[in-house]
């Protein structure tokens, strides 16, 4: 049963057509969440270009137009964005609010850098510092759970996966910064949380911290890489 669940939560999930995915009803909890420092100022900055544009004064000082409207490029950027949206969150299999809000925000501000250098470069650069440093100081809040999770770090991985060879261990390899990894957090907790046995045991290791681990496991740690969150068995 056990092997079942994790295949079926780390596999792609399939091919079905755009009407078939639907959202889990929404929770308290996940709304209280949304109410963290750092999913609200992401809504604000991916809502920061549409407000700026639309809405007077702001389209006339900023933007020196009286017409609060978007021209066909910036609809065809704000329509090019939604499609991505829909296309990430369809394949990466996302039905919980948070993670779906997240995703959105993340390509929207890409999104926005583009309009605002397209309007003008100097609000380009003003904006994508400004994200940048939401990111540093803001980072997106890690999974925290009343979980069975071991959290290792570079010296005592090794040494306690050898300590006993009758136990297998589940470790994953994670990155703070990634959405990924995130989104995956809660769903690892729960697998150690119906699963963990004195010979099944579940740990984690955050590569950000450790990329030497990451490293002589054949981990890629770049902002890039789609190898995060990986999960490895020792046996």
């Amino acid at each position: 049963a056990f092997i079942s669940h994790l295949i079926f939560v780390l596999q792609i999930p399939p091919r079905v057509p755009v009407t078939k995915i639907t959202m889990a009803i929404v929770t308290f909890a996940e709304l209280k969440a949304l109410l963290h420092p750092h999913y609200l100022v992401n809504i604000i900055l991916a809502a920061l270009y549409i407000v700026l544009r639309l809405v007077q004064p702001f389209c006339s000082v900023l933007f020196l137009t009286d017409s609060c409207e978007l021209d066909f490029r910036e609809a065809e950027i704000l329509t090019f964005l939604a499609v991505i949206v829909l296309f990430r969150t369809r394949k990466t299999g996302v039905t919980r609010l948070v993670p779906y809000i997240s995703t959105a925000c993340m390509y929207t501000k890409v999104a926005n850098i583009l309009l605002f250098f397209y309007n003008d470069p100097r609000m380009g650069v003003l904006y994508m510092v400004v994200c940048l440093v939401q990111m540093m100081v803001l980072p997106e809040p890690s999974f925290r759970g009343d979980d069975r999770v071991v959290y290792f770090n570079d010296t005592d991985m090794d040494e306690e996966i050898q300590r006993d060879k009758r136990v297998t261990w589940l470790v994953t390899f994670y990155a703070v910064w990634s959405p990924s990894c995130v989104n995956f957090a809660p769903v690892f907790s729960e697998l150690a949380a119906k699963y963990t046995l004195d010979n099944l045991k579940f740990g984690k290791i955050d590569v950000t911290r450790f990329p030497k681990v990451a490293e002589e496991h054949h981990i890629s740690t770049s902002t890039l890489t789609r190898q995060l969150p990986t999960v490895v068995m020792f046996k």
